[in-house]
C-alpha cells in the first residue's frame, strides 16, 4: 500500500516535493496500523479504567454525531490509536510581513489550504525557519486532530482526549462534519462550517443529556471564544488597514507593533475584568504576528454567517447541509459573495441565534 501511495504522489506532484509527501503518507500510515476497535478496548480487562470510561463516552457522542446530527454513519472515530506524542500534526501558518492574507499551499485531493502540515515538529520548525528567512511572519501550532475526508477511517487519538467531554465532543463533531461537505480551494469556507457544526453538536448533546453543569461550563466558554474572537477580528483590521497605509517601511514596523502590543494589553485588560484566566493564555504566549491572526480567522470570521444560515433553515441539519452544499458548489466569485451576504445578515441582528433549552435529565 506504502508504494502504491508513493506512486502516486510521484505522478501527482513530482520529485520536488517527494520528501514532504513521503513524511505525510508515512504519517499517515503509521496511524492507520495501530488502530484498535474501541468496543474491543471497551471490553478488554487489561485496558486502562480512565481511558475505558473515555471511550465510553466517545462512542454514545459517535452515535449520536449519525443519529441526532445527520453526520456520516462510518467506521472513523470507532477505532483509537495512542500517538505517544500531545499534538498528531503541527501546521504551519505563513503570511507577508505587511499583509494578513495567509500564505497558501497547494495539495492533491484536497485542494489549496492555508496550512503546511507535519507530523514531527522538528520538521514543522525547520520549515518554519526557512519562511521566516524569506521575510515572512510565520505561526506553528500543534493540532490534535484532522480529517481524511472520508478517504480513509480516522480514529479517535490520544490527542484528541486532552482536554474534557465537552472538548472532546467538539472535536468530534468538527472533524466529522469535513466529511459532509469539503469545498477545494475553500479552506475558510471548510472550517467556519465545521465550526459551527460543532458548536450546535455540542449544544444538542449536552440538551440531551440534560447537563445543566456542563451547559453552563460550555456557555462561559463560548463566551471567551467570542471574545478572543474579536479582539483578533478587531486587530486584523486595524493591521489591515496599515497595510494600505503610504507609510515607509520602518513607520509601518513600528506602527505593526504597537497594534498587537494593543492586543496583548487587551486581553491582560480582560483577565483583570473577569477576574481569571481567558484560557488563551497559550495562544498570547505565541509570537501574534500575521500569520498566528490568519489561524484565527481561518476558522471563526464566517461562523456567524453559518450560523444565520441555519437559522433560515429552522434550524434543520439536514436542510442546512444541503443549502451549504449547494452555495459551496457555486462558482468562487459568487459563494464568496453570498457568504458575505450572510455575514451582514448575522452582524445587521436579523439573524435568530440557535437556543437550545437543557432541562435536567429525567432519571
Amino acid at each position: 500500500m506504502l508504494l502504491l501511495m508513493l506512486a502516486l504522489v510521484v505522478v501527482l506532484v513530482g520529485c520536488s516535493q517527494f520528501g514532504y509527501y513521503l513524511q505525510s503518507a508515512r504519517g499517515q500510515l503509521d496511524i492507520l496500523a495501530k488502530r484498535e476497535r474501541i468496543d474491543e478496548l471497551v471490553a478488554a480487562p487489561d485496558t486502562d479504567p480512565e481511558l475505558r470510561d473515555r471511550l465510553r463516552s466517545v462512542a454514545a457522542m459517535r452515535e449520536f454525531a449519525s443519529r441526532e446530527l445527520g453526520l456520516p454513519d462510518n467506521d472513523s472515530y470507532r477505532s483509537y490509536v495512542d500517538l505517544g506524542r500531545p499534538y498528531v500534526v503541527w501546521n504551519v501558518f505563513a503570511a507577508p510581513e505587511f499583509s494578513v492574507q495567509p500564505r497558501t499551499w497547494c495539495f492533491p485531493l484536497v485542494g489549496c489550504i492555508s496550512y503546511r502540515g507535519y507530523f514531527r515538529e522538528q520538521r514543522a520548525q525547520n520549515y518554519a525557519a526557512r519562511l521566516r528567512e524569506q521575510g515572512d511572519d510565520v505561526y506553528v501550532a500543534g493540532i490534535v486532530a484532522y480529517s481524511t475526508l472520508g478517504h480513509f477511517s480516522d480514529p479517535v487519538l490520544n490527542s484528541m482526549l486532552r482536554g474534557d467531554d465537552l472538548y472532546l465532543a467538539g472535536v468530534l463533531f468538527h472533524e466529522l462534519a469535513h466529511q459532509v461537505i469539503y469545498i477545494r480551494d475553500a479552506t475558510e469556507f471548510n472550517e467556519a462550517f465545521a465550526s459551527l457544526v460543532e458548536e450546535v453538536g455540542v449544544q444538542r448533546w449536552l440538551a440531551a443529556q440534560g447537563d445543566t453543569d456542563s451547559w453552563l461550563r460550555w456557555q462561559q466558554r463560548q463566551q471567551r471564544r467570542a471574545e478572543f474572537t474579536a479582539l483578533v477580528t478587531a486587530t486584523r483590521e486595524r493591521l489591515q488597514t496599515l497595510y494600505t497605509d503610504t507609510l515607509d517601511v520602518e513607520r509601518r514596523r513600528q506602527r505593526k507593533y504597537q497594534i498587537i502590543s494593543a492586543l496583548r494589553d487587551a486581553h491582560e485588560q480582560l483577565r483583570a475584568e473577569i477576574g481569571e484566566d481567558t484560557g488563551y493564555e497559550t495562544w498570547f504566549a505565541g509570537p501574534l504576528n500575521n500569520a498566528q491572526l490568519s489561524s484565527v480567522a481561518t476558522y471563526r470570521r464566517l461562523v456567524p454567517a453559518f450560523r444565520a444560515l441555519l437559522a433560515e433553515t429552522g434550524n434543520d441539519l439536514d436542510a442546512f447541509y444541503a443549502e451549504v452544499t449547494r452555495i459551496g458548489e457555486l462558482p468562487e466569485e459568487q459563494r464568496i459573495a453570498t457568504m458575505e451576504q450572510w455575514l451582514q445578515t448575522a452582524q445587521s441582528g436579523l439573524a435568530v441565534a440557535t437556543a437550545v433549552s437543557i432541562e435536567p435529565a429525567t432519571p
